[in-house]
């Protein structure tokens, strides 16, 4: 078996773990999608992200999913981990996450469509699930963004 690692620019993957303690979109990296004509689904929970609320410093918690349709590049996931990891200590509320998660993974790989949902538990008795999506301008991906954000359905 061929280690591609090197060849593929991926450093995180399969070396010792360094956890960043605050936002850090530098730690994400790609690979080549080997079949870019496909239309196919991509999807990732992470049932432990954790963000600070930027006004108590309070831990919020949530279960952050990602879906997409990967073009020519696609996320390492080891990486994507350790991305989602340094919100720990980063303060932002619960609609900026989501919508930075969207679109630093959007300018990383530039996918074919991409949602993004956050499921945080609920603070003072108030759940607060965030949607944000995007579809590449100027094709079908665009249309099926503006439907499914049209007929997204919370929980």
């Amino acid at each position: 078996m061929t280690d591609n690692r090197k060849s593929e620019g991926l450093s995180a993957l399969g070396s010792a773990t360094k956890y960043l303690m605050d936002y850090a979109p530098e730690v994400l990296e790609t690979f080549v999608n080997k079949h870019p004509e496909n239309d196919y689904w991509v999807q990732f929970n992470c049932p432990e992200f954790t963000s600070l609320c930027p006004i108590t410093g309070q831990p919020d918690f949530a279960e952050i999913k990602i879906m997409y349709l990967p073009g020519e590049r696609m996320v390492e996931s080891k990486s994507l981990k350790l991305y989602l990891f340094s919100f720990r200590n980063h303060g932002d509320f619960h609609e900026d996450c989501v919508n930075i998660i969207m679109k630093d993974l959007v300018r990383l790989m530039n996918p074919k469509y991409i949602e993004v949902t956050g499921i945080f538990t609920p603070r003072g008795g108030i759940s607060i699930y965030p949607y944000a999506n995007y579809g590449r301008p100027g094709t079908k991906y665009e249309q099926l963004a503006e439907k499914r954000l049209m007929e997204h359905q919370v929980l």
